[in-house]
Formats: structure tokens, sequence, C-alpha cells
């Protein structure tokens, strides 16, 4: 009975967890931009080997309702090997730069990232990865949300573009998780979440944090651990921009392997969370989601133990399915959810061992094994 125990307690606190994560998302006010005058924009796009998606990229971002008068489009070249550079060099209004890692260790994304931003000449910078597509008012929704804000970062939303295989059914219900919390809980000024693919800051606060330094010891955390850096620097000026318009596209990872280091990728940054809340959160969800890696263990142990997985199974279900009607509703993906029972098994399986093994040894991105 003591392990039922623990796992009602874990229960309770998780379930308080996804009820405040359910109300604060309905509680973000939709924005509506407003007429005025265009900002100078500098985008910035990091890209290694990305000669399959670079120039729907650059593409899109030439189709952008905001003036190519106020808009500053560089590109940094990661060390591609592919025919990404000449792709780029194709575009006449792109400034292209190629970093060479001189320096040792694993934080070649932020370099990149740096030599960009180094090189802008706008003080409002505006990051996306090389494999996303953004709507035609993305640039003109941050345009807008910085002239009525004045925010030092900007959290804006992501969501997957290709969703009808098993894998992309079951990522987009994944990230659209994760996606929902990040905007809940940057509006409340809980926790400091982002992602790197459609975030802006000013030029400014990320030379007044000292941009990367402190964190640059590992692969991941160009965003949240910059974001970290931001909202302690900056208190009340972190915003998340809960727009249609803001909303930029991605592909899911086209197989299990990619998938699990993309996830690992994104758990390693971890213990370098200096605040305690989020750190509180993180292992609250890997202990909750263990429970039921130990519940099964024990039912097969004694099949009693069986009726309690299943109805901890039915119960996260019910907890968590408001939550995620709310942001599917935002996503346009409302027919995804009727997958949403039938994946929980597999998404505790997988917070779980990326949850266990971010933690621990190496793992593959973008051709590079990095920690």
């Amino acid at each position: 009975m003591p392990l039922i125990y623990c796992c009602i307690f874990l229960f309770i606190l998780y379930a308080l967890l996804i009820t405040y994560f359910t109300l604060a998302w309905q509680a973000i006010p939709v924005f509506q931009p407003q007429p005025a005058a265009p900002l100078k924009l500098s985008v910035v796009v990091p890209a290694r080997n990305e000669e399959e998606h670079i120039g729907a990229l650059l593409k899109a971002l030439q189709q952008q309702t905001h003036p190519a008068s106020h808009t500053e489009i560089i590109v940094v070249d990661d060390e591609s090997t592919d025919d990404t550079a000449a792709i780029i060099k194709s575009f006449t209004d792109v400034k292209y730069i190629r970093v060479q890692h001189q320096q040792q260790g694993p934080a070649y994304k932020k370099r990149a990232l740096t030599a960009g931003i180094e090189a802008a000449t706008s003080d409002h910078i505006v990051c996306t990865d090389a494999d996303c597509i953004p709507g035609p008012e993305w640039l003109s929704s941050f345009s807008s949300c910085i002239q009525r804000y004045d925010p030092a970062f900007i959290a804006a939303p992501v969501r997957f573009s290709d969703d009808h295989s098993l894998l992309g059914i079951f990522q987009s219900l994944d990230f659209m998780i994760l996606q929902g919390i990040t905007g809940a809980a940057v509006h409340k000024g809980s926790l400091a979440m982002s992602n790197g693919a459609n975030l802006a800051y000013s030029k400014k606060a990320f030379e007044a944090v000292d941009g990367f330094n402190g964190i640059d010891h590992i692969a991941s955390g160009d965003d949240m651990l910059l974001m970290q850096k931001m909202k302690m620097k900056f208190p009340g000026r972190i915003q998340y921009l809960r727009s249609e318009a803001s909303v930029t596209e991605t592909e899911p990872m086209q197989n299990w392997r990619a998938f699990f280091n993309q996830r690992i990728r994104w758990a390693s940054k971890a213990t370098v969370y200096s605040d305690a809340k989020i750190k509180a959160v993180l292992l609250l969800v890997y202990l909750f989601n263990l429970s039921f890696v130990v519940l099964a263990v024990a039912a097969i142990i004694n099949p009693a133990y069986a009726i309690w997985l299943a109805g901890c199974w039915i119960a996260k279900t019910i907890v968590e399915f408001p939550f995620m009607i709310a942001v599917s509703r935002f996503f346009h993906r409302t027919r995804l959810l009727k997958y949403f029972f039938f994946f929980q098994p597999l998404h505790i399986l997988y917070t779980v061992l990326s949850g266990t093994f971010s933690q621990f040894g190496q793992y593959e991105w973008k051709g590079r094994r990095v920690r």
C-alpha cells in the first residue's frame, strides 16, 4: 500500500499543477495588433546542413507583410557540409555569415546566434530555426507587440506542420502540451519557458545579461536558459505573444531515434536551471510518470496492481483533457484529441527515458555528438 499512497500523492500534486496551467492558458489574452509605424527588425537564423529547408524559410521571410525596408535577414551558417551556403547566397537580400568554431565545448548554436546578433543593425532580434515556416503576418505581430509592451524577451507559439503518421500525431500532441505549458507559465511569470524556433529579444537586453556566457557549457538552452537570465535581470518584461499571426510551423522528427535525440537534448538543460520552481515542476512531472513504470512492474509481480495502473491511466487523461482541448483549439489541432488516451503509455515511457538519459552520456544532433 505505500506504493499506492505515493502514487495518489503524486497524482494530487500533478492534478493541481495541470489545473493551474489550464486556467493560466485560458487567461492569456489573444494579442490584437494595432496599426503603427513598423520597427526595424533583425531576423537571425542559425543553420547547419539545412539544404532541404532553408530556401522555403527565406521565401517565407520575403513574403512578410512587414516592410522589407525594415527587415534585416541574417543567416549564420554553422559549418554546413551540404548546399546550405549556396542556397543562402542565392538570396541577394540575405546577410550570410559562416562561423568557424575555434572554441571547445558543445555550444555550437549559441556561438552561431551570437555571431548573428553581433552583426545585427537593429536592437530588436527575432529568432527562428532554419526548418521553420512563419506566416506572412509573423514579423508584423512581433513589431506590434514590441511597440505596445516594450518587452526584453518575447516567447511565441510553435506547432508541427505534419501530423499524419503515428509518429507525427504523437509528436504534435506532446508538443502541444509543451507549448501550452510555455504560454501559461510565461503569462503567469512563474517559469522561464520558450522555444528557440520562435522568440525575440532586445539586443541591449542580450548584451546586458552577457549573452550566453555562463550557459555555454551545454548544447541546448539558447532559448529557456537565456530567458531565465533575462527574467532575473528584467522582471516583468517577459511577454508571451498569443496570436495566430505569430505562430511558426516546423516539421516533426522523421524517425524515433531523431525524436529521442531531440527530447534528450531539450531535457539535458534541466540541471542548469537556477530557478527552484522549474526544477520542482520538472521533478514532479518526472516522478509522476515514473510512478506508472513502477506500477507496471508491480502489476507483473502482483496482478492486483493492474487495476490501479489502469485507474491512474484514466485519471491522468481526465485531468489533462481540458488543458489539451483549450490548447488544441488555438493550434487548430482538435482532430488529434481522439488519439490522446491511447498515446498515454508511450508518452509516459518517453518522458521517463528522456529525463533519465538526458543526465547521462552523450547524444547526436546535427551530425555532432555532444553532451
